[in-house]
């Protein structure tokens, strides 16, 4: 990839919506795919009482508009300011309490998983039925819309097109607990082509740093996987 092209596909500009400030991609088609559009508020006119509580809205009592869901609260329901990066605000913004959980959950993915995934790790990497693996980094794009894979060859998978994602696990740890990850698989479509491509990425099975950084992308990528198909819902 030029360094052109890959300049445009993350550019930024700072942009004024009604709910706050916003660093969106200059290039709308280039936006992370795990972004969330902003809601539409609910008319102030239709809007009497607050939608948690009940509370009638008056001189005293106003109203606030949560910038995740769009409804409309009292100011004790909807007094939290949380981050909410995947609408790209600049700042931490008002937000009802059940929103401003999920909120709080998902900064864990933006302050430590999603680091995870832009730097990479190595995996033996198996493409649809091929019995040889090839040994690649795997690491998220910048602006987070593909996945680059990287050794003799170089492959890109553009995010949106993956429809499978499964960790592979083998065993239990003793004492119980949760099965230790070894891989995954992928399923994506390819534009322009028909039917569904997989490939199978392997944990490389070593004792050093490098197997627990593979691991921790795996359980990484699964989060991501998880954000992923929430925004497709929206």
């Amino acid at each position: 990839m030029s360094s052109e092209v890959s300049a445009r596909r993350d550019a930024k500009k700072l942009v004024r919506s009604p709910s706050g400030l916003r660093m969106v991609p200059e290039h709308r088609a280039f936006g992370s795919p795990f972004g969330l559009e902003e809601p539409q508020w609910v008319p102030d006119k239709e809007c009497r009482r607050c939608m948690q509580c009940d509370a009638k809205f008056d001189f005293l009592t106003r109203k606030h508009h949560c910038r995740r869901c769009g409804k409309c609260f009292c100011d004790r329901c909807c007094s939290q300011k949380v981050p909410l990066r995947r609408m790209c605000f600049v700042d931490p913004v008002r937000q009802c309490a059940e929103c401003a959980l999920v909120s709080h959950k998902e900064a864990e993915f933006y302050d430590k998983q999603l680091k995870v995934l832009l730097s990479g790790a190595t995996f033996l990497v198996t493409f649809g039925n091929s019995e040889k693996p090839e040994t690649m980094t795997c690491r998220l794009s910048n602006n987070q819309r593909y996945l680059f894979l990287d050794g003799d060859s170089h492959c890109e998978i553009e995010i949106v097109h993956i429809s499978t994602v499964q960790i592979l696990t083998e065993g239990f740890p003793p004492g119980g607990g949760n099965a230790r990850a070894t891989g995954m698989f992928l399923q994506y479509t390819v534009p322009g082509t028909e039917g569904v491509t997989q490939l199978k990425l392997t944990a490389v099975e070593d004792a050093n740093v490098g197997r627990r950084q593979a691991v921790a992308w795996l359980v990484a990528m699964h989060k991501a996987a998880k954000l992923l198909y929430e925004s497709r819902d929206q």
